[in-house]
């Protein structure tokens, strides 16, 4: 068998691969006799059919399996021992018969070459990096809602725009009356939570309100008719609460409110775990730490949207083998046609000049994603799940099974791949480039991102 490259162009070739008999009738008997050892065949024992039996039944598909797949795994050693950076898979010009008869072939793979960028991250690369200044704004408004996180809810006096309101709801009558008879709807325990109303004007009708007074109000405009919510109010069939856009009169006997934490240490501990603040100074430093590390996504977003397209811009003019990946992205995406093919590459040539770009620092910078990377996303993940229901203080065993699980899903596992290896890219490129680092407010930013 001899394999051979000749180069069309730049970023294009054909790898050649000739085969005579010699270098396939042994596989090729070889599998035959697989096939009598394994396979019952009417008139014969196993292992006892006739090579002429074999050949005449299975001859033709088995040498033809056999070829095929001997020749495109020298292609690809091939390739792998040229070391060649190709685009893509090679693709066959042409589909070979592959007859009893015939004794040598000639093969041919079209295939497309990665261009030469050159050396990628240097110190003559400058890019932009804003880091979001933590306000007296931002600090006030997470130690609120910390507060009201980790506080009790407890009998009050007033309904405030965190209460939660007790009492018979009653249905009214259009002229306002209460509404009696078998029909009428009466909830003598009923609760409801005006600040989950989708009807601000709703929920104004119960602020300020106190126990034995009355508010009129319509559930069917809280919700905005959703028959799971009316029907949890109202204590009515789903079927038939969709169908219910009476005024209510609900009459207060009970309001309990949120009675929001203090700044004690059993507050710092739950947010930071133990003792790790001890008063009001350190709880100032670590909120602003907290805060910032919150931030520090959307710096990273706007980071690599930039990176990502100075990198493009820079590299747009390079030679791709583009109708060799034409036709390579038409035979793998079945959303893709000979019709389609060339406004659709257009689309994609920004993505796939990243990805070239992307594998350059990598390999420049040695860029490898290991599986402590992969965990150590997972239980970020994790951690950021938790942290919702306002769990913050969990152990770190906890968060390592946790994340374990959500790395069992090959598909997650996947996605979470693909997130660290660009992270590690844009962590490893900031270390190379020239990085030119501003502090700025968050109106600043969200000015300079929506510009991006």
């Amino acid at each position: 068998m001899n394999v051979s490259l000749e180069k069309k162009g730049n970023v294009d070739g054909i790898i050649t691969v000739t085969v005579d008999t010699a270098d396939y009738a042994d596989k090729v008997k070889k599998e035959l006799k697989r096939i009598s050892d394994t396979h019952v065949i009417p008139g014969f024992r196993k292992g006892h059919v006739p090579m002429d039996q074999l050949r005449r039944r299975f001859g033709k598909g088995v040498k033809s399996d056999v070829i095929n797949d001997m020749v495109y795994r020298e292609v690809l050693k091939y390739i792998t021992d040229n070391k060649l950076d190709i685009l893509g898979e090679p693709l066959p010009i042409d589909v070979k018969e592959i007859t009893l008869d015939d004794g040598d072939y000639t093969f041919q793979y079209e295939v497309g070459f990665a261009p030469e960028l050159g050396e990628v991250a240097t110190k003559e690369v400058e890019l932009p990096y804003y880091i979001i200044e933590v306000s007296d704004e931002m600090r006030a408004e997470q130690d609120k809602s910390l507060l009201e996180r980790l506080g009790s809810q407890v009998p009050g006096d007033t309904v405030d725009e965190r209460a939660l309101v007790k009492g018979a709801i009653m249905e009214l009558n259009p002229d306002g009356t209460v509404k009696e008879g078998e029909d009428a709807i009466q909830v003598i325990n009923g609760i409801v939570a005006p600040f989950y109303f989708k009807d601000k004007e709703e929920a104004d009708k119960f602020l300020g309100k106190h126990v034995n007074d009355k508010v009129v109000f319509n559930p069917w405009k809280t919700c905005e008719g959703n028959a799971t919510e009316l029907s949890s109010m109202l204590n009515v069939d789903k079927d038939k609460a969709a169908d219910i856009k009476a005024d209510f009169e609900m009459a207060i006997s009970e309001i309990i409110v949120l009675k929001p934490a203090e700044h004690d240490q059993e507050f710092f501990d739950n947010v930071f775990g133990k003792d790790k603040v001890h008063n009001e100074e350190e709880y100032t430093t670590a909120l602003t730490q907290m805060i910032g590390h919150s931030l520090r996504g959307n710096s990273e977003q706007l980071f690599a949207e930039q990176t990502r397209r100075y990198f493009i811009d820079k590299y747009s003019s390079i030679e791709l083998p583009e109708e060799f990946l034409k036709k390579w992205l038409v035979a793998r995406n079945e959303e893709l046609t000979p019709e389609n093919i060339d406004e659709e590459y257009q689309k994609m040539r920004p993505a796939l000049i990243w990805e070239l770009v992307r594998g350059a620092i990598n390999k420049e910078l040695d860029v490898k994603v290991e599986e402590a990377d992969l965990l150590a996303q997972a239980k970020g993940i994790a951690y950021q799940q938790f942290a919702q229901y306002g769990m913050t203080n969990l152990d770190d065993e906890t968060l390592t099974s946790y994340a374990k699980n959500i790395l069992d899903n090959k598909d997650y596992r996947r996605r979470i791949a693909e997130q660290v290896g660009e992270a590690k890219t844009f962590t490893a490129l900031k270390e190379k480039v020239t990085m030119d680092t501003k502090n700025v407010s968050v109106e600043e930013f969200k000015e300079i991102a929506s510009k991006a």
